[in-house]
């Protein structure tokens, strides 16, 4: 088995081959993000802790979290979980999925140091790897540089130099992410003018609607009762006096 082991403290990775199924046999039947205690791989991993957080079968298949199942199955995918990307909105996709759970048929296991031994790991604790790329958050430049929130973060921003043959070097700066600036805000008081225009706007045409649907029934009733009025027949006394007026 295959073990590829990370060390988040320093940032230094190392992939190792076991044979011995012995010492193996303490990864079976551990699912992901379970605790595995590294005391049985050897004497240099006594007192070394280790979380499990992925890995393959021998057909090159991922593991899944959230399948608590030790073999292959069939999944119906929609690309918010990963292992498949959709090409258009909506593309939902059946591939096949290694559960979560260590077996026999695993034969890469991805392991991170929880907690360290006495003796270093060589290529993994006993060497830094510096950080290609800074935080591009400003929460997170600021909690690196320990900055209040009224400093400017824009000049702690880390910048990576490249340099190329028979050209000048030039520096690269990443965009920060969530900056509020001037802009920002004047932007944000823009929309939220435009915002309650369109509520005032809307409002008031919602009035006016009404209170012409209101004038145009009253129009409609009152041109419907001088319409009965009109057509409305002549009492008996007046019918009499009409004839009492023919008859004379």
């Amino acid at each position: 088995m295959k073990l590829n082991i990370a060390n988040p403290a320093t940032g230094a990775q190392k992939s190792l081959e076991i044979d011995d199924e012995k010492k193996v046999r303490i990864f079976l039947d551990k699912r992901i993000n379970e605790d595995v205690v590294g005391d049985p791989l050897g004497d240099e991993f006594k007192g070394y802790i280790f979380r499990i957080t992925g890995g393959f079968d021998k057909d090159g298949f991922a593991m899944k979290q959230g399948v608590m199942l030790n073999k292959r199955v069939r999944l119906l995918l929609d690309g918010s979980t990963g292992h498949f990307i959709p090409k258009r909105d909506g593309q939902q996709k059946r591939k096949s999925i290694r559960g979560a759970i260590v077996g026999p048929d695993i034969k890469v296991v991805h392991l991170v140091i929880v907690k360290k031994g006495e003796k270093e790991l060589p290529g993994i604790t006993d060497k830094t790897v510096p950080r290609r790329l800074g935080p591009k958050r400003v929460g997170k430049i600021r909690k690196l540089f320990n900055l209040t929130k009224k400093e400017d973060v824009r000049p702690y921003v880390i910048r990576r130099e490249i340099k190329k043959e028979g050209k000048k070097s030039k520096f690269k700066a990443p965009k920060i992410q969530r900056l509020i600036t001037p802009l920002v805000l004047q932007r944000r008081k823009r929309l939220d003018t435009l915002k309650k225009r369109r509520y005032l706007k809307s409002k008031q045409e919602a009035a006016d609607y009404a209170k012409l649907v209101a004038q145009l029934g009253k129009d409609k009733r009152e041109a419907l009762l001088s319409k009965k009025r009109s057509q409305k027949r002549p009492s008996k006394k007046e019918t009499g006096e009409q004839k009492a007026t023919e008859t004379k």
